[in-house]
């Protein structure tokens, strides 16, 4: 079976001036490779594609990397890779800039001459934006294991709990369930910790009257999970009400109005405009959303500088919040797929307002 992945990033070496591109980046190497090991790189022109691993990964690259002539490096890979350059009479070679560290630059630099390098301009981490079915399915297997971690910890929240101990309680379910580990260093912040909008578990212990906020994901078969919801351990007080009530109307209006079409700057506003007009507008300092896939943050952007347009097959988080120092935060997330009309809500877990008693 053709590898479709690689059949599209020929079409944009195409529209370059180069005849081939070196994959270094690890998740690109998965991508478009399969492999899954943690040493190797692709070389793909238009015509043909290598896979340069060392001897420890050979077999398994033989078997994961189907399509590719499996190369195996020596000592110095660079040395192997301007073998094949030659061999291929590739006079201009893209490499990916932002996983290449200047050193390592001059080093190509020097080693694949005559051929010369230029910058891929992400051109494979735009390629992930849009998901084949593939991922899809992948991306709602991992979807449904953040909701039922998410239900699943319900019953751990007291007063008296300390919130790494939650953190490590939804991390070691996810992985009873199938995943190789949590997304990111999973959030857990109660209380005024939960102004924080990347509190990750502390020591605290949680008390009565607080918002706590879970901001986690399962990382299951390569591929990103991220849900966020807030709750109140004890009783819900007035200002708790006025603020989450906020950011669920602006999560909801998103969710109802996100389209194709839209850029990301215009997809953030549909949650900055409602937060803006209750007044805490600037109390909402981050992005509305973010792609997520092979990582965790990837493109495209739903943000105030988001200039992607949005089309089916992208897979982004909508997460409005509010931040109050001093007295605690809300967020509300949720892992959405742009479909032909709309999109398609991944996550699941229930947004009402949960008073844990």
């Amino acid at each position: 079976m053709p590898n479709q992945r690689v059949a599209r990033l020929r079409e944009a070496i195409a529209r370059t001036e180069a005849q081939a591109i070196l994959i270094t980046n690890r998740h690109n190497v998965r991508y478009l490779t399969g492999f899954t090991g943690t040493s190797g790189a692709a070389l793909i022109s238009t015509d043909k594609a290598a896979f340069i691993t060392d001897f420890r990964y050979t077999e398994q690259a033989a078997e994961q990397a189907q399509g590719f002539d499996i190369v195996k490096h020596g000592a110095d890979m660079n040395a192997t890779i301007a073998g094949l350059l030659k061999d291929w009479n590739t006079e201009k070679l893209l490499i990916e800039e932002q996983d290449v560290t200047y050193s390592a630059y001059l080093k190509m630099e020097e080693a694949f001459r005559p051929a010369k390098l230029l910058q891929s301009n992400g051109i494979a981490e735009k390629l992930r934006m849009t998901k084949d079915e593939a991922e899809l399915a992948i991306l709602q297997e991992a979807a449904d294991l953040a909701d039922r971690t998410f239900d699943h910890i319900l019953a751990y929240l007291k007063p008296g709990v300390a919130e790494r101990s939650i953190a490590l309680e939804m991390e070691m379910f996810m992985r009873s369930q199938g995943a190789a580990s949590s997304s990111f260093d999973t959030i857990v912040a109660s209380g005024e910790r939960s102004a924080l909008p990347h509190g990750v578990a502390s020591d605290k212990i949680i008390g009565t009257g607080e918002f706590v906020t879970l901001d986690f994901g399962a990382y299951y078969k390569g591929y990103c999970s991220d849900l966020t919801r807030t709750v109140v351990v004890g009783k819900a007080s007035d200002k708790h009400k006025e603020i989450y009530a906020i950011v669920r109307e602006a999560q909801q209006h998103a969710l109802d109005h996100l389209r194709p079409g839209m850029t990301g700057k215009e997809a953030d506003a549909l949650t900055r405009d409602i937060i803006a007009r209750y007044g805490y507008g600037e109390y909402f300092g981050h992005s509305t959303g973010h792609g997520i896939g092979l990582e965790i943050h990837e493109l495209p952007r739903l943000s105030l500088t988001g200039d992607v347009v949005l089309t089916p097959g992208m897979v982004v988080t909508v997460e409005p919040g509010i931040y109050l120092p001093g007295f605690g935060g809300v967020r509300i997330e949720d892992d959405v797929v742009m479909t032909e009309r709309g999109i398609r809500v991944l996550t699941s877990s229930p947004k009402q307002l949960i008073e844990l008693d």
